[in-house]
């Protein structure tokens, strides 16, 4: 996908005041209308501007985009960093799918659950697992239906990305994490505020799921309660094993006599090593299959994952008098023809 800087879109530095960009929007939007501009580029114009005002009208989502840093130019070619919105927090739920689907491929991406990094958890801010709403409303929206201030109102809940390691998923955790979250200073600019949150992370918690923190969520108004707040776990990437779903898998080296002639190997988990048979006359790639050592269940009535250990057999270099020796024995022995069974292969 190509990266879009909406700052260049509307002609504006990024130390812009909010009031600057609904200005400037405004004057554009007027610019490229596509009922009163004659430009030939007037109705792509017209949504780029919009695009961009949808971004930067909106204090988090702004606030997301600068996470990013400036160091991208406009249809450069871009993938987002990998977990790019870890620890960011968002309040409220409003979900602006249908004003957003005219949006480009760059738009979803970072603010659709769309990005690159391994796992999308594809879930939009403010729907927790199940996919309901569960916002509440705030005094303003309270004022605004009911004609007056009211006595007290819940407050918003929050929702934020936190990146665990796969071992946290197999044993349980306790762990301290970073959450930052763009409020308006006085002069109107967003200014990010962190607070850290000690958090107990359960056995069996796989990526995509919410944790609900209890009050953890927006200040209540009057003597309502504080809403909660809602992580979204992802797990961060391994160097050995990869994940889909609770099942995991790990590519096992092993030499070519331990897959002809079989062999127990002792292989590692996120749980811990363990001894595994492999069959002899076994080829590359063959996945042998761990019942029950993925990822744990994370309740009495759920189900395991799995562990698969993928073969990958590894030849010794003939870097030696012995080992060329070694290789023209087998040569000789097996009378072996990779290729035998090739279209056209006449040998």
């Amino acid at each position: 996908m190509k990266y879009k800087d909406y700052y260049e879109v509307l002609g504006l530095p990024r130390s812009a005041t909010q009031d600057d960009i609904k200005r400037t929007y405004r004057k554009l939007a007027r610019k490229y209308h596509p009922d009163l501009s004659k430009l030939d580029d007037a109705e792509p114009r017209f949504k780029e501007v919009g695009e961009a005002y949808s971004v930067l009208k909106d204090t988090e989502k702004r606030a997301a985009y600068d996470r990013m840093g400036d160091q991208w130019r406009n249809g450069q070619d871009f993938e987002p960093p990998p977990q790019w919105d870890e620890g960011f927090e968002f309040s409220g739920g409003e979900d602006r799918g249908a004003e957003d689907a005219r949006f480009s491929e760059f738009f979803e991406a970072l603010f659709r659950g769309e990005h690159a990094g391994g796992g999308r958890a594809s879930t939009r801010r403010g729907r927790h697992a199940a996919g309901g709403r569960h916002d509440r409303a705030t005094a303003q929206d309270m004022e605004d239906a009911y004609g007056g201030v009211p006595h007290s109102a819940s407050g918003q809940d929050h929702h934020a990305k936190v990146v665990i390691d796969l071992e946290d998923t197999y044993r349980g955790a306790q762990r301290t994490i970073s959450l930052e979250m763009p409020v308006l200073d006085a002069s109107g600019r967003a200014v990010l505020k962190s607070r850290t949150l000690d958090v107990s992370i359960p056995k069996g918690v796989h990526s995509g799921q919410h944790l609900r923190l209890a009050g953890q969520g927006g200040t209540g108004f009057g003597e309502g309660r504080a809403g909660d707040l809602y992580l979204e776990i992802a797990l961060r990437q391994h160097g050995l094993f990869r994940v889909d779903g609770r099942d995991v898998t790990i590519t096992v080296p092993v030499a070519p006599w331990e897959a002809a002639l079989g062999a127990h190997i002792t292989v590692p988990t996120p749980d811990g090593a363990v001894e595994i048979a492999i069959p002899k006359d076994s080829s590359g790639g063959r996945r042998l299959r761990l019942k029950g050592k993925g990822i744990p269940a994370s309740g009495p009535t759920g189900t395991s994952g799995d562990l698969y250990a993928q073969l990958n057999i590894v030849l010794p270099l003939a870097d030696s008098e012995q080992a060329r020796a070694a290789y023209e024995t087998l040569r000789q022995a097996c009378g072996f023809n990779p290729r035998a069974h090739f279209s056209g292969d006449a040998s």
